[in-house]
């Protein structure tokens, strides 16, 4: 405890100084601006030293313990009640969508030429539900601490792009108001990216983007499941010492238990609006530190091929949600 502690209490300051720029600036997320403050911080060489010394256990700490908590009560807001109530022609067409965006956004990696597992991080966090996505895919391949900053930065500035680009877009695609939340919640990676940009077109709009995304954020536990068996495999046949993963996680157990729980027993709104907050500030403490981890030069290694990666598994998303609010 005591040589976590200065770090969780500092990813914990990161998260409500992230809050306070949410404030300032509300169309920037929470989240978004926990992260950006992180990697600001990792930016200034006088801090490196207190970062990857005494403050790096605690950062760690909250970077993966802190994000499958908030995975687990991000399940607190969906019920499969509102999963029925989109109808089984649409929800069939939002699995389709994962499970194409995903390979797509995999295929896209790997033609770039991305480093180690970037590639299927940036697949997950792309097509399912952004950085939570890119944590819980990392613990279930085991990934390489270094894997994760290269997904995690583009799924942070491709969502944040969507908060501008996509209710400019909306006109001139002749979008209703339903439909452009249905679009939002298909393609955008984060909830509170979703609903930063959802909002701009009122009530309607937000409430199907938010249920339509969280129906995505779903398909986290069996791809994660898959993840696992396909880990358990390659360390059987690398013959390592290390225990193999659970082929599905306690975290994504837990998440699923939450849907669960919401679906079945009537939970008070104070109680549900409490949840909300904790989950925001686990994510946001998790992202302050996994922000603080970040360097930007290893970024710099991957540059334009990481940066074009993104972009062209981004417009591709953004084309098949499209089609997907077309045919529904």
């Amino acid at each position: 405890m005591r040589t976590t502690l200065p770090g969780l209490a500092l990813a914990a300051i990161g998260a409500a100084a992230g809050y306070g720029v949410h404030l300032l600036l509300p169309g920037l997320p929470w989240l978004t601006a926990a992260l950006i403050l992180g990697v600001l911080i990792s930016s200034i060489p006088r801090f490196r030293g207190s970062l990857d010394g005494a403050l790096k256990p605690g950062l760690t700490l909250a970077g993966r313990r802190l994000l499958r908590l908030g995975i687990v009560v991000l399940g607190l807001k969906l019920s499969l009640g509102d999963i029925a109530r989109l109808g089984w022609v649409a929800i069939l067409a939002i699995v389709i969508l994962v499970a194409v965006s995903f390979v797509i956004t995999w295929l896209v990696g790997r033609l770039f030429r991305l480093e180690g597992d970037q590639a299927v991080l940036m697949a997950a966090g792309f097509s399912i539900c952004g950085v939570s996505a890119v944590g819980a895919m990392a613990a279930a391949r085991r990934s390489r601490e270094e894997d994760t900053g290269t997904p995690i930065t583009l799924v942070t500035l491709y969502g944040t792009l969507a908060i501008v680009v996509l209710p400019a877009l909306a006109g001139l695609l002749g979008l209703g108001n339903r439909q452009f939340g249905h679009w939002v919640g298909a393609s955008v990676h984060d909830v509170g990216q979703v609903v930063a940009t959802a909002q701009t077109a009122g009530a309607a709009a937000l409430a199907v983007a938010v249920v339509v995304k969280l129906t995505r954020v779903l398909m986290l536990a069996p791809m994660v499941a898959i993840a696992s068996i396909q880990t358990r495999r390659r360390d059987s046949t690398l013959e390592t010492s290390e225990a193999r993963p659970a082929i599905v996680p306690l975290f994504i157990i837990g998440f699923v238990a939450a849907v669960l729980l919401r679906s079945f027993v009537p939970l008070p709104d104070a109680l549900l609006s409490i949840a909300d907050v904790v989950q925001s500030a686990l994510l946001a403490s998790a992202l302050f530190g996994i922000g603080a981890s970040l360097r930007l030069e290893q970024l710099a290694r991957s540059g334009v091929r990481a940066i074009g990666a993104g972009l062209v598994s981004w417009i591709a998303i953004l084309g098949l949600a499209l089609a997907v609010v077309y045919l529904s």
